[in-house]
Order: C-alpha cells, then sequence, then structure tokens
C-alpha cells in the first residue's frame, strides 16, 4: 500500500477509529462524550475531504478519490453530524443512553462512505450492507419502546431479503462477465455476448434491492412502520443518508452502463407507483410520521422520474435533489424530534397552537413542510422545477405531468400540518419549550440553507456539475 493510498481512505480510517474511540471512552468514562467525539470525528473526515486531492485511487482497495466520492463523503458526514446534534437531547428526553447509539451512526456513515467511493462491486455490496446493519441496530435503539423494537424487527427481515437479492444479482453480473470492476460488469449487460442474459438477469435483482432500500413501490411496505416506531432522529437519518447512498450507488453504476435506456421499463413503473402511491396514501395518514413516510416514498418517486430522464441534466438534478431532500426531511424530524419532549406529538392534531407556544421548532417545522411541498422560495421548489424539466427534456412528458400532478396534491397533507400549527388555538396542555442549543445550531443551519439555496442555488448547482464531468 503506498502513501497516496493511504491518504485516499483516511477519511474512513478516521470515522472507523472514532466509532471504536467512542465505544471504548464509553466503557472508562460513560457519559457524554460520545457524542462530541463522534461529531470530532466526522468533522475531520470532513476536512480531510476538503484537502486531500482527487482522482487518486487506491486500486488495492478498490476505493476511489473522486470529485463525485468527495463531494457525497462531506454530504453524508454533514448529515450524520447534524443527526447527532439532534439526538444529543432527544435521547436524554427518552432514556436512550450508552455511547452505542453515536458509534453505530458513525459505522452508517462508514458504510455511505464506503458505497460512494467504490470501484467495484464487492466493495459496493459491503457498503450498502455496512450502513443497513448499523440501521437495523439504531431502528431499535429505543428499549423503552415496543414499538421501536417491533420497527427494527421488521427492517431486519425485509432488508436481509433486499440484501440476499443485491448479493445474487451481483453474482449473475459477475457469473455474465467475468469481473466486479463497476464499468465491465454493467457493459455487459448491453453488449452482445454470451453473459449478456445472466447480467440482465442480475441487473434486475440488484435494481430491485437498491428499491428497497430507496422504498420504492411495490418494495415500501417495511417504510411506514420504521418510520412510525424508529426514534425520530434515526427515522432523519434513515430517511435521508441511507437513501442517499442507494442514489449515490445508481448514480455509479447506470452511467457506467452507457445510461438509463436499458432500465427505462422498471424505472418507469418505479416512478410512476411510488409518486401515485405514496401521495395518495400520505393523504389518508393521521399520523405525521407514518405521513411523511408515505410522502419519503413519493419524493424517492420523483427523484426515479429523474434518473430515468438520464442525460446530464436528469444526474444532476438527482443529486441536486439529494441535497435537497436531506435538508429538507432533516429539518422536518429534527423538529419533531424537539417538539416530542413536552406532549405527544405523533398525530396531525397534536400540533394545533405549536406554532405559538414554541415559536422555533414551529416556524423550522412549518418551513420544511413548505419545501417538501414544492412551494417558492425554498430548495423544494427549485428541486421539483429540475426533475420536472430533465424529465420533459428526457422526453418523458407523461409521466412528468402525472408527476406535477401528484406534487399539488401533496401540499394538502403537507399544509395540513401548518395549518395546525398556526391556525388553531394553542392547546391546554402545549406548554411553551425552547430548543436546546444542538437543536438550535441543527435547525438554524437547516433552515438557512433550505432558504439560501432556494433564493440562489447557483453555487450548488456548478459543484454539482463539476462533480459529474
Amino acid at each position: 500500500m503506498t502513501a497516496a493510498d493511504i491518504w485516499s481512505v483516511m477519511p474512513l480510517v478516521i470515522i472507523a477509529s472514532g466509532a471504536l474511540m467512542v465505544l471504548l471512552l464509553g466503557a472508562f468514562i460513560p457519559g457524554r462524550f460520545g457524542n462530541s467525539l463522534a461529531i470530532a470525528s466526522l468533522l475531520g473526515a470532513s476536512l480531510c475531504v476538503v484537502l486531500r486531492p482527487a482522482q487518486q485511487v487506491a486500486s488495492t482497495l478498490g476505493i476511489s478519490v473522486t470529485p463525485f466520492a468527495r463531494f457525497f463523503t462531506l454530504l453524508f458526514c454533514l448529515t450524520a453530524v447534524l443527526t447527532l446534534l439532534l439526538s444529543h437531547d432527544y435521547n436524554e428526553r427518552h432514556g436512550i443512553r450508552g455511547e452505542e447509539y453515536p458509534a453505530t451512526v458513525l459505522f452508517a456513515a462508514f458504510g455511505m462512505l464506503v458505497v460512494v467511493a467504490a470501484t467495484n462491486l464487492l466493495l459496493l455490496f459491503l457498503g450498502l450492507e455496512a450502513l443497513t446493519f448499523a440501521f437495523y441496530i439504531l431502528v431499535a435503539f429505543d428499549r423503552n419502546r415496543p414499538e421501536s423494537a417491533e420497527a427494527g424487527l421488521k427492517y431486519l427481515l425485509l432488508g436481509a431479503v433486499a440484501a440476499a437479492f443485491i448479493a445474487f444479482g451481483i453474482a449473475l453480473l459477475y457469473a455474465g462477465s467475468g469481473t466486479l470492476a463497476l464499468v465491465p460488469a454493467m457493459q455487459t449487460a448491453i453488449n452482445p455476448g454470451t453473459g449478456r442474459a445472466l447480467a440482465m438477469a442480475g441487473w434486475g435483482l440488484l435494481l430491485a434491492g437498491l428499491a428497497f432500500k430507496i422504498s420504492l413501490v411495490p418494495l415500501h411496505l417495511w417504510t411506514p412502520d420504521v418510520y412510525q416506531g424508529a426514534p425520530t432522529p434515526v427515522v432523519a437519518f434513515l430517511s435521508t443518508g441511507s437513501k442517499g447512498a442507494a442514489f449515490a450507488a445508481l448514480l455509479l453504476l447506470i452511467p457506467a452502463l452507457g445510461g438509463s435506456a436499458f432500465l427505462h421499463e422498471p424505472l418507469w413503473w418505479l416512478s410512476l407507483l411510488s409518486m401515485l402511491v405514496g401521495n395518495l396514501a400520505a393523504l389518508l395518514q393521521s399520523n405525521v410520521k407514518r405521513m411523511l413516510a408515505y410522502s419519503s416514498i413519493a419524493q424517492m418517486g420523483y427523484v426515479t422520474l429523474a434518473l430515468l430522464a438520464g442525460g446530464r441534466d436528469g444526474f444532476l438534478a438527482v443529486a441536486l435533489y439529494v441535497v435537497f431532500y436531506s435538508a429538507m426531511n432533516l429539518a422536518a424530524f429534527g423538529a419533531i424530534a424537539s417538539l416530542s419532549g413536552g406532549s405527544p406529538a405523533d398525530l396531525v392534531e397534536d400540533y394545533r397552537g405549536i406554532g405559538y407556544s414554541r415559536p422555533f421548532q414551529g416556524a423550522v417545522l412549518a418551513l420544511a413542510l413548505f419545501a417538501l411541498a414544492g412551494i417558492p422560495p425554498t430548495i423544494g421548489f427549485f428541486g421539483k422545477f429540475a426533475i420536472f424539466t430533465a424529465a420533459i427534456r428526457g422526453g418523458e412528458i407523461p409521466l412528468a405531468i402525472i408527476g406535477i400532478g401528484t406534487a399539488i396534491i401533496s401540499a394538502y397533507y403537507y399544509l395540513r400540518v401548518v395549518v395546525n400549527l398556526y391556525m388553531h388555538p394553542v392547546q391546554a396542555n402545549s406548554s411553551p419549550s425552547r430548543a436546546t442549543l444542538p437543536e438550535t445550531i441543527a435547525l438554524s443551519a437547516l433552515a438557512v440553507f433550505i432558504i439560501a439555496a432556494g433564493i440562489y442555488p447557483t453555487p450548488l448547482l456548478a459543484l454539482i456539475d463539476a462533480i459529474l464531468h
């Protein structure tokens, strides 16, 4: 291993070492230091990403330090930092203690970083399963609530099936191509030859496994139960980091395939069903976390539409919306987590008057919901505009029209929560409660980004355009 190889994997080394140090610290000095050390590890990895040069390849390790990998590494590190900030006081209020929690968040981030830097299918699979295994633990982490254990079991059982799909798909791709390298293995499916049939079957299984991780219909059934039962900051991380990693994997695989034309039919149906089922089911939900779960299914349908459109515009819209969706969902679930310390905040009716009794959290939640609904000048509007523009330019006009229609429908269930926040009297049991310092830092940063990037997205667009070269 050369010095360049060591430098290439340094962010992974920092995060893995940080996770082990957090666990060791918990054994000798139990307390709150684990969260701080985990955040320091993630910030150290982020700094390493900013400072290190691009286009280095650790050939013996299957890791590539491309601008694409650096961008998503930075995104996932910041997502994990915000998750830990939002978890800090939530865990105290709900009796979730121990350094295992921040260590597991670090292990999940480690898996995400492996996915975006992988140069072969084996590393890609190991990264996906490393982050998924961490989420099995995080989802069931609240031992004081039976719903959390139930959600963890459901996610584990269905996730094991998805892992089998991905593993078998990779095995068929290897059997058809004779290599695990991303580009040659992908191109076998489109090039005439004896291995093409095996590679096509492998791609079908691989796409099914990734669709599970993204929560695309019909592989979405785990999503509402897991979102409802898991600790709220975990849901924020699961709905952003995990899905972002899966889409990053597709952005690695599909360009290597030569574009999305080969997968047009399955992607078309996955996008259509996700947009329809997600939005229509969300209309019927009275539980806010289940509503956001079905909303997440619909949002992933929009991103799949951009992926289906393909080309530079489509892939740019995918990467852009992954960033925007991460900010919007972290803000929404972060505000919900901050509000969960007093009276229960599970049902839509529980939010009546909270915009007045807890103005900061209520304002951030309302802003996040406006953004998810695609209302200007938030990032949600610009993100959806980029997706539908790419779809129309890519010739997917009927699907784009359906997507625009479902996006209009989605405004109802998002704004229903906002109406309860500000257009109903304060409930008697809704006592004023200020956000703690870590929550204030995280929610303020997200709120500023939601507005600022919605008004002036040019620098982010230029950055994403550069990483897709």
